[in-house]
């Protein structure tokens, strides 16, 4: 289990979400959740550190310029640790697998998203969300 992260007294936690499950609903809305999936997360990780773009950018983002999200997320997710004094597991560079590999059957979208939300859980999980 990861040690337990720092966190402003009374800062929200997210909430965790399946990967599998993410995917697939992604998949079943033809990429829908995908702007779901960028709200929530950015606003859940705004309320927490009251820092980075919060849902409303995130998902204006998202629908106007999505190419930035892989980096932006992963950066934001990243930074969430690198805030509580551990390594980041993930930073913007981990958009590179959703760029680079976008081509190949989707194989980088997805190993970009295993990444991040695995971080993003981990992360959750070690305030004690479950």
């Amino acid at each position: 289990a990861a040690p337990a992260a720092v966190a402003a007294p009374g800062a929200p936690i997210g909430k965790i979400r399946g990967t599998g499950a993410c995917i697939l609903l992604s998949i079943v809305t033809l990429g829908i959740y995908t702007w779901v999936w960028y709200f929530k997360t950015h606003e859940e990780m705004k309320r927490h550190s009251g820092q980075g773009t919060g849902g409303g950018i995130a998902l204006i983002l998202a629908i106007f310029v999505g190419i930035v999200m892989p980096f932006l997320t992963a950066a934001e997710v990243g930074n969430l640790y690198e805030r509580s004094g551990k390594q980041k597991p993930v930073s913007g560079a981990t958009g590179l697998w959703y760029l680079l590999l976008a081509w190949a059957f989707f194989i980088g979208p997805i190993v970009w998203f295993v990444k991040v939300n695995g971080a993003l859980n981990a992360y959750w999980r070690s305030l004690g969300a479950n």
